[in-house]
């Protein structure tokens, strides 16, 4: 991770770490930890959704990307217990609007992962609704079972380098 982190630091301005408010288990915010992939500010620039070619992404910050590199610092999240290994990504406040009510609290009904459902069959490319739908199911369905199998399937994603933006 110092690797990563110098390598962020020496190939663009700005910090290596990314840091945004998102919302936990139960709608409680805290601070995600990410490796900064896009250039500085780019929250303020940007919609909080990429898309293929968004010229915010720096080169290093494809290959943290493509390679799901830039999420490792949220293993310190997990230690903190503000997130687990496999739940739904973690919404930023501005997406509550994306939601009814009934579905925003379902969604946070369970702690957020590094690794969801939706991440691990579609990745980047899915919809809001089919990242919904997954999110939803998973909320629940949760079983370690579900997780096992949601971690082998985003294995097999990222080895693939598929649907990444």
């Amino acid at each position: 991770m110092l690797v990563v982190a110098l390598w962020i630091a020496l190939s663009s301005p700005g910090g290596a770490l990314f840091r945004q408010t998102r919302i936990g288990k139960n709608c409680e915010t805290f601070t995600i930890l990410k490796f900064r992939s896009m250039v500085a500010g780019a929250d303020q620039i940007g919609s909080f959704r990429t898309n293929a070619g968004d010229a915010r992404i720096t080169s290093v910050g494809k290959f943290i990307r493509k390679t799901s590199i830039d999420e490792l610092p949220q293993l310190i999240n997990v230690i903190k217990g503000e997130m687990s290994i496999v739940g739904p990504r973690p919404d930023t406040p501005k997406q509550e609007g994306d939601y009814t009510p009934e579905a925003w609290r379902e969604r946070h009904r369970v702690r957020p992962g590094i690794t969801g459902l939706a991440q691990a069959t579609l990745r980047s490319a899915a919809t809001p609704e089919e990242r919904l739908n997954a999110d939803l199911k998973y909320a629940s369905e949760a079983s370690v079972g579900l997780d096992l199998h949601i971690i082998a399937l985003t294995l097999r994603q990222v080895l693939a380098r598929r649907g990444t933006n």
